[in-house]
């Protein structure tokens, strides 16, 4: 068996069916994952899996390992030394990051009763739990650079948002400042490069701020978001993961009023369409 298939059935192994949010059950034969759950959470089919543990399958992609690593809560380093033995190097240090580590997995899968989302350094939407996607929207449906926080705000707007016209600017302006630390931390990341000059082409607005060189954080607000339920204030707040340079994004309300009601029944509708059925 080549080290590959080995760690790869050893690391399958060794995750809980309850850290990945999946009922133990009786009965179980393995401790671990079963190999249809490791392809369910990576994506892929459960015959790819049996063919990565028996050897058959050979030279899986960096975007396959990478759902791999993410599926079966590898540190960094574990997630490298899969790189390796598959015969691939690993993410190079110059990129932004985008391992989600275990700490940050287990963070999500935890608190469900607040929206949560993590983000890079280059504000791409990475992972998120399911009272997310229902207050924000399904981020499945969005394809590509659409998962992009700094993308959408200049090429699309905010619809469903409702903030004055000072902290509409002040968002504005942190975003791009936000873009620009990232850029001189990552200079080699080509993909944040390409957004860079993509939003410089195709936002006047984008390309306004961009020129003035303006140097911040973007930081903790409030706002009102329109959802399937109705108008909810929320305070945002981003937290920074030590080590890693990954964005948490948690919105909360304040208990005991409206708002928080209403994030309540967002809770239990989720994702289902409230409009009203026409005859």
């Amino acid at each position: 068996m080549s080290e590959f298939a080995s760690v790869l059935r050893s690391w399958r192994e060794r995750v809980r069916p309850e850290e990945v949010g999946l009922p133990a059950g009786p009965g179980r034969r393995t401790q671990g994952l079963r190999r249809e759950e490791l392809a369910a959470l990576a994506g892929v089919s459960v015959d790819y899996v049996v063919r990565l543990e028996q050897g058959r399958a050979t030279h899986p992609s960096g975007q396959m390992l990478g759902a791999l690593a993410t599926a079966l809560r590898l540190t960094e380093a574990e997630r490298d030394h899969l790189f390796r033995v598959a015969g691939s190097a690993p993410p190079p240090r110059g990129l932004v990051p985008r391992h989600i580590t275990p700490g940050v997995q287990r963070l999500v899968d935890r608190l469900t009763d607040v929206p949560l989302a993590v983000f890079t350094a280059a504000h791409d939407l990475l992972l998120w739990n399911s009272l997310w996607a229902a207050f924000d929207g399904d981020p499945l449906r969005r394809p590509g650079l659409e998962r992009n926080v700094v993308w959408r705000h200049f090429t699309q707007g905010h619809e469903g948002i409702a903030w004055d016209a000072v902290h509409d600017e002040e968002f504005a302006r942190d975003l791009v400042a936000d873009l620009r630390s990232a850029l001189g931390r990552y200079p080699a990341d080509r993909s944040l490069a390409d957004l860079v000059a993509r939003l410089r082409r195709d936002s006047p607005e984008f390309e306004r701020r961009w020129d003035s060189a303006h140097i911040a954080e973007h930081r903790s607000s409030r706002k009102r978001v329109r959802t399937a339920v109705g108008e909810i204030e929320v305070d945002c707040d981003v937290l920074s993961v030590p080590g890693s340079d990954l964005r948490v994004v948690v919105y909360t309300v304040a208990p005991g009023t409206p708002d928080a009601d209403r994030l309540d029944l967002l809770r239990v509708t989720g994702l289902q369409d409230l409009a009203p059925l026409h005859a």
